[in-house]
C-alpha cells in the first residue's frame, strides 16, 4: 500500500463517511464538473454530512485563474473558515484546480482528492502538484500541497468516454517506460481493451507514490516522471490556443515518441526499442497530424517548459525501456527535429 494518505477502496461512500465522521471538519464542500456531479456524486452522496457542492463547466480550458476567481467566490459566499475541507471530485483538471483553490484559500484549508479518470488515478492525483493553465502554458502557475486523503476508486473508469481512457492509459506507458521493462513487455502486446485496469493501477500508483515520497519537491528523482512532458507539454499548450482539442495524454503519447527518437539518436535506445515503443503508441492513440508551422510554434514554445533552468531546455530520456535519466539538456532544433521525425514516421 502506498502512503498512508492514498486509500484504494471499493465503497468510496462509506469510506469517507469514516474518514469525515473521525476528523470533525467545520465544514464540507464537493467540488464537481459538471459531468462528475451527474456521474460520480449520486457514488459518494450519501455518505457525506450536510454540505455544499460547487459546479463548474468541464475541460481543460476552465483550467485558469478566472475559474479560480469563481470557485474563491463560492467559497467565501459559503463563509468557509480554516477548519472546511473541501472534497475535489474529478479527472486532472479539477483535482489540479480544485486542490490549487483549496491549498491557497485563507493560505490553505484541507481537501480530499477523489480522482475519477484514470489520467488523475494513476498521475495527477498522487505526488501533491497542483496548478493551472495561464497565458496557454500548462500548469503554469502552482504549488506543491499533498490532500489529507485520496480516495482511489476504479468503478469510476466505467464513467469514462474511450478518449478519456485512452489520454490516461499514457501515464501509464510512461511509467512502464521509465521503471519496468516486464511491465512494458506485457502491456505493449494487448490492445486498450485488453488492458488489465486494476492491476496498472495499482502498478502504476505504487511507483508514482514511491517517487514522489522519496523527492516530493522534485529536486532529482522525482524529474523522471516528466519523461515525455517537455515536448507534450509544449505540444499541448500549443493546441490550447487552437480550435482543435488534444487530450493531455494524447500529447503526453506524441511526446514520448518524439522524445524516444531523441535518445535513439543519442545511442540510448536501440532501433529495436523505439520502434517497439511507436509501435504500441500508433496501435493505441493513431497519429496527431502536424504541420510544419505548427512544429516550429510548439518547438519554440518548449522553451517555457518548467523543468528548464535559464536558457537550457531539460529533457528526461529514456535510457533504455525500463529506465531514464533527468535533466538532459536539448535544444530548439532538437525538439523541431524530433516532431518531423513523428510527423514523417507515425
Amino acid at each position: 500500500m502506498p502512503g498512508d494518505n492514498i486509500r484504494f477502496t471499493q465503497d468510496p461512500s462509506s469510506e469517507l463517511s469514516q474518514f469525515l465522521s473521525d476528523a470533525g471538519y467545520s465544514r464540507v464542500v464537493v467540488l464537481a464538473d459538471e459531468h462528475t456531479k451527474a456521474l460520480c456524486y449520486p457514488r459518494i452522496e450519501a455518505g457525506l454530512p450536510p454540505h455544499d457542492v460547487i459546479v463548474i463547466p468541464p475541460g481543460e480550458e476552465q483550467k485558469n485563474i478566472n475559474t479560480c476567481v469563481t470557485i474563491w467566490d463560492r467559497m467565501t459566499a459559503l463563509q468557509l473558515d480554516r477548519h472546511a475541507v473541501a472534497i475535489v471530485l474529478g479527472g486532472g483538471v479539477l483535482g489540479d484546480m480544485g486542490g490549487f483553490c483549496a491549498a491557497t484559500y485563507k493560505r490553505g484549508i484541507d481537501f480530499i482528492l477523489v480522482p475519477t479518470t484514470l489520467l488523475s488515478i494513476v498521475d495527477a492525483s498522487i505526488g501533491g502538484k497542483l496548478g493551472i493553465d495561464f497565458n496557454d502554458f500548462k500548469n503554469h502557475i502552482g504549488v506543491f500541497q499533498k490532500p489529507v486523503l485520496t480516495l482511489l476508486h476504479s468503478g469510476f473508469l466505467a464513467t469514462l468516454p474511450e478518449s478519456e481512457l485512452r489520454s490516461g492509459y499514457a501515464e501509464v506507458i510512461k511509467h512502464t517506460l521509465i521503471s519496468d521493462r516486464n511491465m512494458w513487455d506485457v502491456i505493449s502486446k494487448r490492445s486498450l481493451r485488453e488492458q488489465d485496469w486494476e492491476e496498472l493501477i495499482r502498478h502504476s500508483v505504487a511507483f508514482k507514490a514511491r517517487v514522489t515520497e522519496e523527492d516530493p519537491r522534485e529536486k532529482g528523482l522525482r524529474k523522471v516522471l516528466n519523461a515525455g512532458h517537455t515536448i507534450g507539454h509544449a505540444l499541448e499548450s500549443h493546441f490550447l490556443s487552437e480550435a482543435r482539442r488534444v487530450l493531455h495524454g494524447e500529447a503526453i503519447a506524441v511526446g514520448l515518441v518524439a522524445e524516444g527518437w531523441l535518445a535513439w539518436k543519442r545511442n540510448m535506445l536501440t532501433e529495436g526499442e523505439l520502434q517497439s515503443i511507436m509501435g504500441h503508441i500508433r496501435s493505441v492513440f493513431g497519429k496527431i497530424e502536424l504541420t510544419g508551422d505548427q512544429i516550429e510554434r510548439i518547438s519554440t514554445l518548449a522553451r517555457q517548459d518548467k523543468k528548464n533552468r535559464g536558457n537550457k531546455i531539460l529533457c528526461v530520456l529514456l535510457k533504455g525501456i525500463g529506465s531514464a535519466v533527468w535533466d538532459v539538456e536539448i535544444s530548439v532544433d532538437d525538439v523541431n527535429d524530433a516532431l518531423s521525425f513523428y510527423e514523417a514516421q507515425m
